[in-house]
């Protein structure tokens, strides 16, 4: 074949010519139906943002992780082009954001955000959008039809081939994309290999182009080294503020929240200092989480000054958005359920998580074996065993109290009258400590409840084991 002349890659076959090529061709493949209407009712945003010194095959930068993360609130459908590509599938959201226009603008300010430059392309095929921004052509192919009369233009060299690949293309006057399409299909695939033949497929739309779903990363972590060591609590919370805003944008990205965010202090010469908030309530809100994280810098002894800091949080958990009361904690009418989360997170941050705790019950018989100490919050497990249907004081001594007895009756500051039929609880052989017990309401000389048992079991002693309110 002379330079110039050349065969449409999805045409019908012409005469064989006299280069030492494939000279007779398969057919075209012509796509069912279905599948080019799904071809065709996709929309791909290719992004291209400033490599530097990346090259094919490196891991994505940070900044690139970053971005992908704020793209995901435009489309759920993104996908990274390691190491400097972006894709988003946007044919569903093209309504919600004003159009191709408004679309554009939404990612040119995500680039923004994330400090980076990016070239936007529109079209039918993640690979034709991704090689126009690479290319630095700003396309907008929205019909199918005209994608391969769009892409023609386009260097080659945006494929990004081996290069020893594009210096034998080059060398027979093929340089672009409509050149490397006209060229016969067996004869290309032949010389240059099926990879690149499938590359031009999956460009043009004739074969699938299938992109892995970006993840977000799931827990929050980052780390700020410092320009100069702190030793004040007021400079280290003015050095975690970028860190807290970053933490903000991930959870609102996400419509959850944190329970527990841990901060860490790195000094020279000695292992970091670690500081933790636990919440009573989802939070994702910096300026709060920064009020909570100075309470708790300010109970802690730092062995030297601090040359990095680091944010690390729990799991998010998703939260429920709530609209405040009418009437104000303590109005008529008001709830002081809204402040109870912020007053127990308070106290928490003061006094250490270990000071301040909730209680939840466990399905358990034993009294004393009914409840356990948890975070703030947290529900109890289906079922309460003995809790369940009986009355239970509200006070339970440390450990069960002996009485003193007359006439087989128990006495505390006086006589004691029954006031109740007896509970029986037998149970807890399986761990050891079993218990067999008839526990009764008594009322004292003044009128007080309390709760009693008499061991089942010689020489069935009394025992006074809590006080109702």
């Amino acid at each position: 074949m002379r330079a110039g002349e050349s065969a449409d890659l999805f045409a019908p076959e012409r005469p064989a010519c006299p280069v030492p090529l494939k000279t007779v061709a398969p057919p075209r493949a012509v796509l069912p139906a279905a599948a080019a209407q799904t071809l065709s009712a996709e929309l791909w945003l290719g992004v291209q943002v400033a490599a530097g010194a990346a090259q094919p095959g490196q891991e994505p930068s940070s900044a690139l992780m970053r971005l992908a993360t704020y793209a995901q609130r435009l489309t759920p459908r993104v996908a990274l082009a390691p190491p400097d590509g972006l894709l988003l599938e946007v044919k569903g959201s093209l309504h919600l954001f004003g159009g191709v226009d408004g679309l554009r603008g939404e990612m040119d300010t995500a680039c923004a955000h994330c400090g980076l430059r990016g070239t936007l392309a529109l079209a039918p095929t993640p690979l034709a959008a991704l090689i126009a921004a690479r290319a630095g052509q700003p396309l907008v192919v929205l019909d199918s039809a005209q994608l391969i009369g769009q892409l023609a233009p386009l260097p080659l060299t945006a494929l990004r081939w081996p290069p020893k690949l594009l210096d034998r293309l080059a060398y027979i006057g093929v340089r672009t994309i409509g050149q490397a399409l006209r060229l016969p299909r067996a004869g290309f695939a032949q010389r240059f290999g099926a990879g690149q033949l499938k590359d031009l497929d999956r460009l043009t739309g004739h074969a699938g182009d299938p992109r892995e779903r970006f993840e977000a990363r799931v827990r929050f972590r980052r780390r700020r080294e410092l320009s100069f060591e702190l030793e004040s609590r007021t400079a280290l919370l003015a050095a975690l503020g970028p860190l807290l805003a970053e933490l903000e944008r991930f959870l609102e990205a996400r419509q959850c929240g944190v329970l527990e965010l841990e901060c860490r202090l790195w000094h020279r010469g000695h292992p970091p200092s670690r500081s933790t908030v636990r919440l009573a309530a989802p939070l994702a809100d910096a300026a709060r989480l920064a009020e909570l994280l100075g309470e708790r810098l300010g109970t802690l002894s730092l062995p030297a000054p601090v040359r990095a800091c680091e944010l690390r949080s729990g799991f998010p958990v998703p939260r429920v958005a709530s609209s405040g009361t009418l009437w104000q904690p303590g109005e008529q009418g008001g709830s002081p359920e809204a402040g109870s989360p912020q007053l127990i997170e308070r106290l928490r941050a003061r006094l250490g998580s270990e000071a301040v705790h909730g209680l939840v019950c466990v399905q358990d018989h034993r009294p004393e074996a009914a409840w356990r100490a948890a975070e703030p919050g947290a529900r109890s497990g289906e079922g309460s065993g003995g809790c369940r249907g009986a009355a239970r004081p509200l006070w339970l001594l440390p450990a069960p109290r002996r009485l003193s007895e007359r006439d087989g009756l128990p006495r505390y500051r006086g006589g004691l009258r029954l006031a109740s039929e007896p509970e029986r609880i037998e149970t807890g052989w399986w761990d050891g400590a079993e218990v067999a017990r008839d526990y009764y309401s008594a009322l004292d000389t003044h009128g007080r409840r309390l709760w009693l048992f008499r061991e089942r079991n010689r020489p069935h002693h009394w025992f006074l084991h809590g006080v109702f309110g």
